[in-house]
């Protein structure tokens, strides 16, 4: 199982994958999980995840599915549903009202000036902040509720405790990097749109939001990559609420003697 999970690459993760198709910029990403993990965990994050391993779990009697596991479940797919809808609703190119409003080139805007990429930085690292916000809040919650069953099950809660102690950082970093890549997709959209341009023809901002724009095209690209990044952040969560719904095969009893 460990050397499984040693040569799990992360470059297999649909986030990953998404960014090589929508960014070839984005193949410095690829790498091996398994070996940079330990790079990633100084000593004393290693002490606190050694300690959480070798904690014994006793025995005790095997613990009955979560009376949340359901709850829990149906709010797991109401946030995932959420987020997705935040995501696919931009409020220019869609009909839908939207939480967070994809940039548009302001009325006035010359064709220099609509080019910054700062706004739709920006709205990248809302989308980041809306999600880490939601999914830690449920993963607290599946953290509490798997603490309350058996040893083994705690011992799961503060596994996932201390992975996300360790390797929040890190995290942060690797998603921060995104927009960055998405700035230059950003770039090759537009100077691609401008090739096309009649010789003579003024680039005209307005045309942007057009429906076959090269803009509309970007906010899919950018909507497939949000998408992608919200299903990486739900695994763990997805995997304590799982945890929640399965119980310990209970031991047959021994024979009477006769």
């Amino acid at each position: 199982m460990a050397g499984a999970l040693q040569r799990a690459t992360f470059n297999r993760a649909g986030l990953v994958r998404i960014l090589s198709e929508t960014v070839p910029h984005a193949n410095a990403l690829h790498y091996d999980f398994g070996e940079r993990l330990g790079q990633w965990l100084d000593f004393t994050d290693a002490l606190a995840l050694f300690s959480v391993l070798n904690t014994g779990t006793g025995n005790a009697a095997p613990a009955p599915t979560h009376p949340r596991a359901h709850a829990l479940q149906e709010q797991l797919t109401r946030t995932r549903r959420q987020l997705a809808q935040s995501i696919a609703n931009d409020g220019v190119f869609t009909s839908e009202p939207a939480k967070l409003r994809f940039p548009t080139p302001l009325p006035e805007a010359t064709a220099e000036s609509a080019a910054d990429f700062s706004p739709y930085h920006r709205f990248y690292l809302a989308h980041q902040r809306d999600m880490s916000s939601a999914i830690s809040a449920l993963r607290t919650h599946a953290r509490k509720a798997l603490s309350s069953l058996a040893p083994a099950h705690r011992q799961l809660a503060e596994l996932d405790a201390a992975f996300e102690k360790a390797l929040f950082s890190r995290e942060r970093h690797l998603l921060s990097l995104i927009p960055m890549l998405l700035a230059k997709r950003f770039s090759e959209r537009l100077a691609a749109h401008r090739a096309q341009l009649p010789p003579g023809e003024a680039d005209d901002p307005a045309r942007w939001t057009d429906p076959d724009s090269w803009l509309a095209a970007f906010c899919q690209d950018t909507q497939a990559v949000l998408l992608a990044e919200l299903d990486l952040r739900l695994k763990p969560v997805a995997g304590l609420i799982a945890a929640l719904g399965k119980t310990a095969d209970t031991p047959e009893d021994p024979p009477h003697e006769p």
